[in-house]
């Protein structure tokens, strides 16, 4: 049966209305009362005359109202944009200026930093402050009104099919202003029965929200929870320990990470309720570091781990099922449930058996390109590999830039982003591979490998790492170590050493920021 995205928590409070469906703070909301302040928000956008389509933009922490705001948009036949609740004025002015978003709902706090960018926003008509208004800040032309206040004439919501677009986001902007993906309510409603059938989630899970909900695989979080009639717990935590401590009171099943916020967990004492009642944790944004995931493992003998790989553009791409973990750790899995994950050539050919190729994702997750960014969309979302010549139309795949194996069994095997392999003395090297080899020696908190240019061996390995907790910043010992486990071509030739590494808006080290330092700053050693 076709789903639209906003059915997925109506329907749930159709079956169970009762049932909680959000924890935040010290509220408990049902999933009567969400669907109720669902059709509300969606009636108050059709009032204020948002057309079909159009962009509501919702800049806010993880809160029932960021939660409203998204799904309310998707029942009126609107775009939802979430905007990651970290980001300057600047990078949110971006985001709406890019999209044409016609409405923000925000708090007057974070309103009052905006105003000097709100001029750079000509589509820009609605402001929705959610909280108590603590500012005198004049939003010039701009209709505000309060979450409170909303106008509530019941209208028809615009007609919406499953290939609408029902949201946009935006990837972090790493490399460059961020960019828009253009995802449809079939795309997410996939991801979500996808994900949730191969983590076998239910009605009586209880889903910590932990990453953005701006990021894909936070966002999942929603999503899968609602399809199954679940509860999530809301967070914006400042410190690893509240994770764990919100986890314990909460009896969370499901705990969501990336790698950066594992490596801060799996040192700390992990509580006796977490213990007791996390049935699961998954892992994305970058591969798990094998240690790390022995030490997890060693914390909770009785959860279940799932390694997944995921693209903002494709939702999710591959995951490693539990009894898989022992016999290939090192794994991605295998392509999830209603997708196919292809390994191809340059020229277009399907790669052997542990022939590096381009991971190619095709399917009904693949998304509908980058907002109005043409000549970047026909470089990501090109022709799906060996396709039948019967057929009349073409079928669209993403091409994901990531350079992977597959072994003779089918399961993949990360090698690295074609944009951040280093190619050292005539060896394409991944530095996830080297981060691997550190992360084995014990003796660092964090670890990211890049390449700088060096003038005969092309490129040189430098590490960027913490030291581990309670351990001393060793530089002879640790590459001592690394010659023990890696070629000497994958041995870092510089290490520098800081208190904490850079992060981007969705938890993932900030790769490219990091090695526009490390060219600046330790250059002399490549020349």
């Amino acid at each position: 049966m076709t789903e639209l995205l906003y059915e997925l928590p109506l329907r749930s409070a159709a079956r169970f209305a009762e049932r909680p469906a959000l924890r935040f703070k010290d509220q408990t909301i049902a999933y009567g009362t969400l669907a109720a302040d669902i059709d509300r928000f969606a009636a108050a956008l059709l009032a204020l005359g948002i057309g079909k389509q159009e962009r509501v933009a919702v800049f806010l922490p993880k809160q029932p109202e960021t939660v409203v705001t998204i799904f309310g948009a998707a029942r009126a036949g609107c775009v939802f944009v979430p905007v990651n609740s970290v980001l300057k004025p600047a990078q949110v002015a971006h985001i709406l200026r890019d999209c044409n978003v016609k409405i923000l709902v925000t708090s007057p706090e974070r309103a009052r930093d905006l105003v000097a960018v709100f001029a750079e926003c000509p589509d820009l008509r609605h402001l929705v402050l959610v909280g108590a208004d603590r500012t005198s800040a004049s939003f010039a032309s701009l209709n505000v009104v309060s979450w409170t206040d909303l106008p509530t004439t019941a209208r028809a919501s615009h007609r919406v099919i499953d290939t609408d677009v029902v949201s946009i986001f935006y990837t972090s902007g790493s490399t460059g202003k961020p960019k828009g993906v253009v995802l449809s309510h079939r795309n997410m409603v996939t991801g979500a029965h996808s994900v949730a059938s191969y983590l076998q989630n239910t009605q009586d899970d209880r889903l910590l929200a932990a990453l953005p909900i701006s990021f894909d695989a936070g966002f999942s979080q929603l999503s899968t929870a609602f399809h199954v009639g679940a509860s999530v717990t809301l967070m914006d935590y400042l410190f690893a320990r509240d994770v764990l401590t919100l986890a314990a009171r909460d009896r969370v099943t499901g705990l969501a990470g990336v790698p950066p916020l594992w490596l801060q967990l799996v040192d700390l004492p992990w509580p006796d309720e977490v213990r007791d009642n996390l049935r699961y944790f998954t892992n994305t944004g970058g591969a798990m570091p094998v240690a790390t995931l022995q030490k997890l493992r060693a914390q909770l003998p009785r959860t279940k781990p799932y390694l997944m790989y995921g693209l903002t553009e494709a939702f999710r791409s591959t995951y490693l099922p539990p009894e898989e973990i022992d016999r290939r750790p090192e794994s991605m899995g295998k392509a999830i449930p209603n997708a196919e994950i292809q390994v191809v050539r340059p020229d277009g050919t399907l790669c052997g058996a542990n022939e590096p190729g381009e991971l190619v994702h095709r399917g009904s997750l693949v998304a509908l390109g980058y907002w109005n960014d043409p000549a970047k969309t026909a470089e990501r979302f090109k022709p799906a590999p060996a396709q039948n010549p019967a057929l009349v139309l073409t079928e669209m795949a993403v091409w994901s830039g990531d350079t992977v194996r597959m072994d003779e069994e089918g399961f993949l095997y990360f090698v690295g982003r074609r944009d951040e392999m280093i190619k050292t003395s005539g060896y394409r090297v991944s530095p996830n591979e080297v981060e691997e080899a550190v992360y084995a020696t014990g003796l660092v908190g964090d670890a990211v490998a890049v390449g700088v240019p060096h003038v005969t061996l092309g490129q040189v390995i430098v590490l960027v790492a913490s030291p581990a907790p309670g351990g001393e910043r060793d530089t002879t010992k640790l590459l001592a170590e690394c010659r023990k486990r890696v070629a000497l071509y994958m041995v870092p030739a510089h290490v520098e050493w800081r208190d904490e590494l850079p992060r981007n808006p969705n938890g993932k080290f900030d790769r490219p920021l990091l090695a526009a330092e490390m060219r600046a700053l330790v250059g002399a050693v490549a020349k």
